[in-house]
């Protein structure tokens, strides 16, 4: 499952986004640090209104979306590398999530204290990405001294050197990893060090409803940090989120309509993710249920099916393929197969996103 981690400086509204975009979720979004200090974890349904309508045209019992892990993480300050604040213990969180979600603070609000007495992103964000710097260099340093004596002779451990040189030069300047240009190999060799700075990273730009349609100064300073960093930009207002919980589905509409927005944070944020990462979904129905998966991109049919069991992927025969426009305008498998439309592919074809598959396969 894919595993999202929301970060930030103390009181930038982490835990009220968290509690919004997982709407079952015991996050205290009190206004003081270090309100959150265990992680706070919640699975939400990756939204997909495609599943609705083949599970209709399939008469499916049930629909099982794909899912996301969201992770509270509680704020960090100026020193958690060294462990201030409770520092190492959420650094160590962090290492754990396979995307980053960081909260900036972009709103203007008296009743709400920020930690550094006043509102300014950009300082915010240095703050943070300056002890996620530190606490990878101190990583990256510590293996470089003993790689380095095993280097002579050893053609991988001088890869290593070279790859560990690059991301210290980097870091030592206060880049993130994820700006260092390695080839394969090299990050094959230094991912064990589960880097914080590599890791991709969202910037969720917290903002008054009022800004929520086209932002504000604050978050143009944002998105001029993201472009230098291979990051994105995702505009939310974790207050507008937290009303559209009480709302239904007709109410919700109207609301962001009202405020120029045509969809809520929580998609936006799993867009953003999925691009971000690279990520597709194919889909699977029948009378059973109708369900979301999600790949890799580039992947192909066998790794596909053994998203959904290991046993599809070894005794993989071929992948019945409908794509879910051609699906949805024959209405059932066997129209599509009449019309030409649903394919057999083999084992070097690679699935599109919104592929309809059923697996063929030996046991």
């Amino acid at each position: 499952m894919l595993k999202a981690g929301i970060v930030g400086l103390p009181n930038v509204g982490k835990s009220t986004l968290f509690n919004a975009l997982v709407a079952n979720a015991k996050a205290d979004a009190a206004n003081f640090p270090f309100c959150t200090i265990e992680p706070n974890v919640g699975i939400v349904a990756v939204p997909d209104e495609r599943l609705q309508v083949l599970a209709k045209l399939s008469k499916s019992q049930q629909i099982v979306p794909t899912r996301i892990e969201f992770v509270d993480i509680a704020g960090l300050v100026k020193g958690a590398s060294k462990g201030e604040g409770l520092g190492n213990q959420f650094l160590a969180n962090i290492r754990e999530v396979d995307a980053i979600v960081h909260v900036v603070r972009c709103f203007d609000d008296d009743d709400i204290i920020h930690v550094s007495g006043s509102v300014d992103p950009v300082q915010d964000i240095e703050v943070i990405n300056l002890e996620l710097a530190l606490s990878d260099l101190t990583q990256v340093d510590r293996r470089l001294d003993r790689t380095r004596k095993q280097a002579r002779g050893n053609k991988d451990a001088q890869i290593e050197v070279d790859a560990l040189e690059k991301l210290s030069a980097a870091l030592n300047e206060g880049k993130a990893a994820r700006q260092v240009s390695l080839n394969s190999e090299e990050m094959e060799l230094v991912k064990p060090l589960g880097l914080l700075t590599s890791k991709p990273t969202i910037y969720a730009v917290n903002v008054s409803e009022d800004d929520l349609a086209n932002g504000n100064e604050w978050v143009e300073q944002v998105r001029k940090i993201a472009a230098t960093e291979n990051a994105q930009v995702v505009i939310v207002s974790a207050q507008v989120e937290s009303e559209l919980v009480e709302l239904s589905d007709e109410e919700k509409l109207d609301f962001l309509q009202s405020l120029g927005v045509e969809e809520g944070g929580l998609r936006s944020l799993i867009s953003a993710t999925y691009q971000l990462l690279g990520l597709r979904t194919f889909l699977t129905t029948g009378p059973k249920e109708t369900r979301a998966w999600t790949i890799t991109s580039g992947m192909k049919a066998p790794q596909a099916a053994g998203a959904i069991h290991s046993d599809f992927e070894k005794g993989f025969i071929r992948a019945e393929t409908i794509a879910y426009h051609d699906f949805v305008a024959t209405g059932s498998k066997a129209v599509a197969r009449e019309k030409g439309v649903l394919r057999s592919e083999g084992k070097e074809y690679v699935v599109q996103e919104g592929d309809v598959l059923e697996f063929l396969f030996n046991v």
